[in-house]
């Protein structure tokens, strides 16, 4: 519960640039009132919920707040605000590239997630974003990973995510990136590499295993560097979680800064020393609402290829 969209928008509008959580139970839901069915549901945040509904805090989809001995309907879809936990500040602004009725483009610095997500709520760019803008239903079309910066591409409105995320279903999206790694001889040429990338959830790391290929990366160019390292210029074709992270690190070329590949690095919350030397560098594609070319570049530079 609470991980796909309810099926009815929500009465409560955004807090602090969140959106509100949710809870829908199933028609065969045993639980006769709503405090016996989200204690069961929600065991471990039992008290919680006893005190949100104490305090008149979850509505029904009506915007109407529900108490614990309310019986529970077939269907039911729930809203309530999240507890969120203290959030150790990230010290980096997220710049504005263009902004229209349709799209916002963000140059989105390193250690800021792109979405709220986990441990990483008010410290997003999209919240950032919504707060700044008052955009309320402001919502990525992709994803850059949290230690990864450049361009990030968000729909306004909610009626303009499906087009824009159809592009990057359909490959229509050109995209350039930039990573400091080191010089690895052969690595350097010009190539594409090609295999498949599975990310299992719960696991920290994407892995590499045989079958149909689904992640395609074109090394385009790399221009050395001072200390054995190399700037590459990097196109990937397809959009698999830390795909160019995966890719360079199995071709012996680890990306600088790199915490997950080739080996695990724990990292405090509040550490924002060591990038990852990965930049989102540039974005191209047609507009689906103008049918104009368009292409947005980011102003950031990787600090080992100054």
């Amino acid at each position: 519960m609470g991980h796909r969209s309810p099926t009815t928008r929500s009465p409560l509008p955004p807090r602090h640039g969140v959106d509100a959580a949710w809870a829908r139970f199933p028609d065969h839901a045993p639980w006769p009132t709503i405090g016996e069915a989200l204690a069961a549901t929600y065991p471990e945040h039992r008290e919680r919920f006893r005190r949100r509904l104490a305090n008149a805090e979850i509505v029904d989809d009506h915007g109407v707040p529900v108490h614990a001995s309310q019986p529970l309907v077939r269907g039911m879809t729930l809203f309530y605000y999240r507890d969120l936990a203290p959030e150790a500040p990230v010290p980096f602004e997220v710049t504005v590239l263009h902004q229209d009725e349709h799209l916002v483009v963000a140059d989105k610095p390193h250690f800021l997630a792109s979405m709220p997500r986990g441990r990483h709520v008010i410290e997003s760019a999209t919240v950032r974003l919504r707060t700044r803008l008052d955009l309320p239903h402001l919502t990525p079309v992709h994803r850059l990973d949290r230690p990864t910066a450049g361009v990030l591409l968000l729909a306004a409105h909610p009626g303009a995510r499906a087009p824009y995320q159809r592009m990057f279903a359909e490959r229509r999206v050109t995209k350039k990136y930039l990573a400091v790694a080191p010089r690895v001889p052969g690595v350097e040429v010009q190539q594409a590499v090609r295999d498949r990338i599975v990310k299992h959830p719960g696991e920290r790391r994407a892995i590499r295993q045989p079958g149909t290929v689904n992640a395609i990366t074109h090394i385009e160019q790399a221009e050395a560097l001072v200390n054995g390292l190399a700037l590459y210029h990097l196109r990937p074709e397809t959009g698999r979680t830390h795909q160019l992270r995966v890719h360079l690190s199995m071709l012996g070329a680890p990306i600088v800064g790199d915490d997950l590949y080739p080996t695990i690095r724990e990292r405090a919350d509040d550490d924002f020393t060591n990038p990852l030397q990965l930049l989102a560098a540039e974005i191209a594609f047609t507009d689906p609402f103008t049918g104009r070319p368009r292409s947005f570049r980011s102003t950031r530079a990787l600090e080992h290829a100054r």
